[in-house]
């Protein structure tokens, strides 16, 4: 994460990093915790982990994502960018929904999900939030910070009722049943 351009200091950012730093914590836990061979553990925090980063996918693709991949040519260039990021969702959440930490194949996958949703979160950090920063105008803060409190309104910061998107889903996280 750069430390020059700025936007750490947008209340949105600030939120979303927090949420990045917390979800990488409970990630290197399970990391650990599968090390020791503590399974349980790690069962238990690959769940928080899965929990928070349903939360916060939502609340980046209804809000930030939404705004900076509208479809007119101010944005166009942002577009596919924004795809990856969302296909980058998808492909965790699928994994994740389906992990079996008894499988040694498995516990290898994870840790090789762990530094890849690093590079995922370099990619956010590093170019979308920076971009955003000069890009968008305080209306559109405002769109993207409303949904990501829309979000978040279940219990601000823990998880919401979400379930993980499936292969099959559209454009963001769903609601569970009855939520």
């Amino acid at each position: 994460m750069c430390h020059y351009c700025g936007c750490r200091e947008i209340p949105l950012i600030k939120e979303f990093i927090a949420e990045h730093e917390a979800i990488t914590d409970l990630a290197g836990d399970a990391v650990r915790a599968l090390g020791a061979g503590e399974r349980d553990r790690a069962r238990t925090l690959v769940a928080e982990m899965a929990a928070r980063l349903y939360t916060h996918w939502a609340g980046e693709e209804q809000g930030l994502f939404a705004v900076m991949g509208e479809k007119n040519d101010e944005y166009a260039a942002y577009a596919p960018y924004i795809g990856d990021l969302v296909r980058e969702h998808r492909e965790l959440a699928v994994f994740l929904a389906s992990l079996d930490l008894d499988i040694a194949e498995q516990r290898s996958a994870f840790v090789r999900a762990v530094d890849e949703l690093h590079e995922h979160i370099a990619k956010e950090e590093d170019g979308l939030f920076p971009a955003s920063l000069t890009e968008l105008t305080g209306d559109q803060w405002d769109r993207s910070m409303a949904a990501w409190r829309a979000v978040h309104a279940a219990d601000p910061g823990r998880p919401g009722p979400l379930t993980p998107p499936g292969p099959e889903s559209g454009p963001g996280p769903t609601p569970a049943p009855g939520a």
